[in-house]
């Protein structure tokens, strides 16, 4: 089979690491090389039509989990992992829990040393159900319930992130006597980078952070400083997602740092900490390009060297990549239930759908397909590839290059669903979510089952 991955991988798959990657041991004979591809690390394509992702033939999985399915490469994440720790060697690395969490998936990104930041109590409580250290945990969420900021309390997460006023005293009588929470207050850099409207975040005109302008934030500051229960760490913004370029990410730094400054200057107070949120782009096909870890170095020395102009030390510096790990890891298989011809489109309906991944809908985002599980000499045309549900939005494909003999039975692959598909998941219709299989050195494991019908009724109480 030959490689058309992001990384060649020299020898087999199933031998990929004479290390052990399921204790974070350093593997061997992976090489990096150029050149931008949605597909996982291990993605193999045979000149048979098959498929192999982590050494395990796509088509086998679909036959024995069943369809659709989501597959999550373990060796590409901790892979990306290791690329963050190599390009920040100095910073702390904390996953966004929001792009994709289960236990297993908390277990990989903890072996490779990274931190974890949540945004609800949900999220917590699985990161702490796979044995996640707490102090390496931060708690995000723009109105956190008063439940889940007892929750985060009573586990001790490591920081808390100051979204608005109100929580400040909220949070504070939550604090044991005698104990000190170490929080961060999300500011608002103004500064608008993202990919589509729906997920830009660091603008005056979204819900998250607090205004530097309105002077909402330099209020959170002085309310933290006052309260003796809560440790102000630093400050925190996150622009946005899905962010391909450098540059935005150096504009928040001068302006975090610029806050420190002034922080200091009114308070007499320097801050430890400095984090700049994640957001970093990924490719969803062939020829887009995500933001390469090594590139944020630029971001770490544009942090050094705005504070040494300020007369301040250098913060500790922390990132939160999600989408960035999990995106490229994670294919999700359909099987084609129709082949419909209209007028004008070939729709080829699947069984699965906006209910497994919402983001064409959504952000009318576009992912790459393709068959997989045999080969065909039947050239090739465009097709709108359909889900099951009865919406007329339930669109994962425009225009998607697929063998003019599509039929039913067939199985296509849908690259980089590894962030923002299981957990943005729904049961619309009342259809259940989709299982998650990990594949790694030739082998496949459920780590999160299949929802059926019984799950669905054990929520329905009658009447």
């Amino acid at each position: 089979m030959s490689v058309v991955t992001r990384h060649a991988v020299s020898g087999d798959v199933g031998n990929l690491a004479t290390g052990n990657l399921a204790t974070g041991e350093t593997p061997n004979r992976v090489v990096r090389t150029p050149g931008p591809s949605p597909w996982p690390a291990t993605a193999r394509f045979g000149d048979d039509g098959r498929m192999t992702v982590g050494g395990v033939d796509l088509l086998e999985i679909a036959t024995r989990f069943g369809t659709p399915a989501y597959v999550m490469d373990e060796t590409d994440v901790r892979l990306r992992c290791r690329d963050y720790r190599a390009a920040l060697p100095g910073a702390e690395i904390a996953y966004a829990a929001k792009a994709f969490l289960c236990r297993a998936m908390a277990v990989w990104v903890r072996s490779e040393g990274l931190g974890l930041d949540v945004c609800s109590a949900g999220e917590l409580a699985v990161a702490r159900a796979a044995g996640f250290p707490a102090g390496r945990i931060i708690m995000h969420g723009n109105a956190k319930t008063p439940a889940e900021l007892r929750a985060a309390v009573d586990e001790g997460v490591g920081r808390i992130v100051i979204d608005n006023l109100a929580e400040i005293n909220r949070l504070a009588a939550l604090v044991p006597p005698g104990t000190r929470q170490r929080v961060l207050v999300r500011v608002i850099p103004d500064i608008d980078a993202g990919a589509h409207a729906a997920i830009r975040t660091g603008g005056e005109d979204h819900k998250f952070g607090l205004s530097i302008t309105a002077g909402a934030a330099g209020e959170a500051v002085s309310r933290v400083l006052a309260q003796p229960r809560l440790e102000l760490a630093g400050l925190h913004c996150h622009l946005g997602s899905q962010i391909g370029e450098v540059e935005p990410y150096e504009r928040a730094a001068r302006v975090l740092v610029e806050q420190l400054a002034r922080i200091r200057e009114a308070h007499g107070v320097i801050l430890p900490e400095l984090d700049l949120g994640g957001g970093h782009a990924i490719a969803y096909a062939d020829g887009q390009h995500g933001l390469a870890p090594h590139r944020l170095a630029a971001v770490a020395h544009a942090v050094r060297e705005r504070c040494a102009g300020a007369g301040l030390p250098a913060p500790h510096l922390v990132i939160e990549p999600g989408r960035a790990v999990s995106g490229p890891a994670g294919v999700t298989l359909y099987r084609v239930i129709a082949v419909k011809k209209g007028l004008r489109r070939t729709y080829v309906a699947v069984d699965g759908g906006m209910s497994d991944n919402p983001r064409p809908a959504m952000y009318g985002s576009r992912h790459e397909i393709r068959l997989v599980g045999r080969a065909t000499r039947a050239g090739v045309r465009d097709h709108t590839v359909v889900g099951h549900h009865c919406e007329t939005g339930d669109t994962l494909g425009e225009g998607v290059p697929l063998p003019a003999d599509i039929r039913p039975g067939d199985v296509l692959a849908v690259a980089a669903t590894g962030a923002y598909n299981h957990s943005m998941a729904s049961t619309y219709n009342m259809t259940g979510r989709p299982p998650v299989v990990a594949v790694s050195r030739g082998r496949a494991r459920l780590v999160v089952r299949r929802e059926g019908p019984e799950d669905l009724m054990r929520r329905d109480v009658g009447l």
